[in-house]
Formats: structure tokens, C-alpha cells, sequence
């Protein structure tokens, strides 16, 4: 008794597995859960109907690619890569340059980024930090619900409404007190670069907003609890401990409004001016790849005109598969990737 009492205690009962050990007999039962079950053919044909199913998505980004690059090959080779620096638009002599497209795409989405991203993030704070729970749905729901809203219906409200509100006091108003940095000046149109920009920003932010909040959510319930533990107000909390191990999400969500913002049409179609020129000032005029296409592309009579316009269409498609793809990236870094690093 003295041995045994002195000694080891005796150990009962089943052992505790290695972790190991207890995945390899997890998948050893699953497999003959599996086998119990089988039916090759049933089997087989899920398989493939599965497989099919995949390979469509794949098949049809290829078609798309493979369509608008043969449809652009005469462009291609009559102009080469001078087509996206050369300014010239001039069906009437065939002379194709889409560089005012490029320009007007690249500014009015920045614009629209600019007034958009301060926006999304303040509703994405105080949704999931600081607003009451009864209010918290009604809030969620309403700003996906601008998400819903058909790009037309933008572009009519842009007309009846935005448009004279910048013609009468938006625009007289930036000329009087901003005029000298040259972004605004000219005549208040109401229509132009101003507009496009924020009719864009109203229609990307839901998608900022979204994501934000997707991923201040996956940022632990710990890491708030720790930052205030140590003194922090809620400002600082939101600050250090939520926002800044999201950004990574959250720069992936304002790529994906920026991939929105690039390929817009309708709406930006209806309240751009839709002039090829470049100008400095937001007042003016200007075009974008999206709504050169929509606009001239039932006009287009000549091959050569007609495959301008798909190598437009090409470029376009081209860059929006690239935003997304790294937006993609950056929220799955915070989602599912490292969500619960400390920056602190």
C-alpha cells in the first residue's frame, strides 16, 4: 500500500487520443459511413452533374474573353497599344483612341471613392459598435436596400434631382470659393465629371459599408474587451482594436466598390455629358468605357469602329476581373485568413 501510495497514480478508464489519431479515426469511420451508403452510379452521375456545373463558370468567362478578344483584333492591329494613350475619337476617319474613356472612368471613380469610403465606414462604425439593437436591423436593411435600387433609377433621380441642386447652388458655390485650384471652374451645367462622381458614390456605398461590417465582425469579441480593459475609451477601442485588424477587409471592400464604380453605365451614362475631351475642371463633360459602349455601340456601322468599341469592352473586362480579384483577396486576409492578429 506505501509503494502505491508513494508511486504513480494508476490511471482508469480510456485514454485521451492524440489529435492525430483521433482525425485518422474520424475519417475511418466516415469512410465506411460512406461505403455503407455507396452507389457508384448515383455517385458518379452527382459527380459529374457537380463537375459540369463548375466547369460552366470557367467556360463562359472563357467564351467572354475569347469573344472580345477576336471581335478587337482589328482595332488591335491597327492602332496597338497607342489605342489607350490617343485621344482622338473620330469614327467619321477612323481614328479610335480610348484614352478620354480611360480618363473619365479612373477620375469619377476616385471621386465617387472619396466621398463614398468616409461614409460606408462612419454607417459600418456605428451599426455594429455603437447603435441600439432595435436600430441596428432597420439601419443594416435600408443601406443594403440602395444596393437594390436598379442603376436607372439613379440616373432619372440624377436628372430631376441632383442635377439642378449642382447647376443652382452646388456648383456656383465651389467656383466662388474653390475656383482657384481649377477643379472647379466653367459653367455650372450640372451635368459632368461632379455629378457622375456622385451618383457613383451613393451607389458604392452599400457594398463598403457591407463588407466593412462583415469584417468588424469576425474581429474578436477579446481583442475589444482587451483594449478597453487597459483604458481605452470607445473611440480609441474602435480605433485600435476593431478598425485597424480589419483594414485589410476593409480595403478589399472599397476595392470591390471601386470594381462597381468602374463598370457603372446607366447612370453615369445619364449625367456625364458623355464628350470625349479631357478637362481639368469637375464641371466639364467627360466620358467613361462603360458609357461609350452603351452609348455608340449600336451606331457603330465600320469594323474598324465596331472592334474599338470591344477593345474598350476588353480593357474594361480586364481590369474589373483584376480589382476583384485582389478585393477577394484582402477580405478573405481578415474573414478567414488571420482575423484575430493584434496590431496594438
Amino acid at each position: 500500500m506505501a509503494n502505491r501510495a508513494l508511486g504513480a497514480p494508476r490511471l482508469t478508464g480510456p485514454q485521451p487520443l492524440p489529435e492525430q489519431a483521433v482525425a485518422a479515426q474520424s475519417k475511418a469511420q466516415l469512410d465506411t459511413l460512406i461505403k455503407a451508403g455507396d452507389s457508384r452510379v448515383a455517385d458518379g452521375a452527382f459527380f459529374l452533374a457537380m463537375l459540369a456545373c463548375a466547369l460552366s463558370v470557367l467556360g463562359l468567362v472563357g467564351l467572354i474573353v475569347y469573344e472580345l478578344v477576336t471581335k478587337s483584333s482589328l482595332s488591335w492591329h491597327a492602332f496597338g497599344w497607342r489605342f489607350f494613350f490617343r485621344s482622338e475619337w473620330d469614327p467619321v476617319n477612323d481614328q479610335f483612341g480610348a484614352f478620354p474613356f480611360v480618363y473619365g472612368t479612373i477620375v469619377s471613380s476616385l471621386l465617387a471613392l472619396i466621398m463614398a469610403v468616409p461614409l460606408a465606414i462612419g454607417v459600418a462604425v456605428y451599426i455594429t459598435e455603437m447603435s441600439p439593437r432595435w436600430l441596428r436591423g432597420a439601419l443594416a436593411f435600408t443601406t443594403e436596400l440602395l444596393a437594390a435600387i436598379p442603376s436607372v433609377i439613379y440616373g432619372l433621380w440624377a436628372i430631376f434631382v441632383l442635377v439642378p441642386l449642382l447647376r443652382q447652388y452646388v456648383q456656383p458655390f465651389l467656383a466662388r470659393y474653390l475656383g482657384w485650384t481649377g477643379l472647379f471652374e466653367g459653367p455650372p451645367y450640372g451635368i459632368g465629371m461632379l455629378a457622375a462622381g456622385i451618383i457613383l458614390a451613393i451607389m458604392v456605398v452599400p457594398i463598403i459599408s457591407s463588407i466593412t461590417r462583415e469584417v468588424m465582425t469576425s474581429v474578436p469579441q477579446q481583442q475589444r474587451e482587451a483594449v478597453l480593459a487597459l483604458g481605452a475609451t470607445r473611440w480609441e477601442m474602435i480605433r485600435t482594436g476593431v478598425l485597424r485588424n480589419a483594414r485589410a477587409g476593409i480595403a478589399g471592400g472599397v476595392i470591390l466598390g471601386l470594381g462597381r464604380a468602374l463598370g457603372e453605365t446607366m447612370a453615369v451614362t445619364m449625367v456625364i455629358g458623355n464628350r470625349p475631351e479631357i478637362a481639368k475642371s469637375l464641371f466639364a463633360p467627360g466620358y467613361t468605357m462603360a458609357s461609350v459602349i452603351a452609348n455608340e455601340f449600336s451606331e457603330a456601322t465600320g469594323d474598324l469602329y465596331l472592334s474599338a468599341l470591344v477593345e474598350v469592352g476588353l480593357a474594361l473586362f480586364i481590369v474589373t476581373i483584376i480589382v476583384n480579384i485582389l478585393a477577394q483577396f484582402l477580405v478573405w486576409t481578415v474573414t478567414r485568413g488571420t482575423p484575430a492578429r493584434s496590431h496594438a
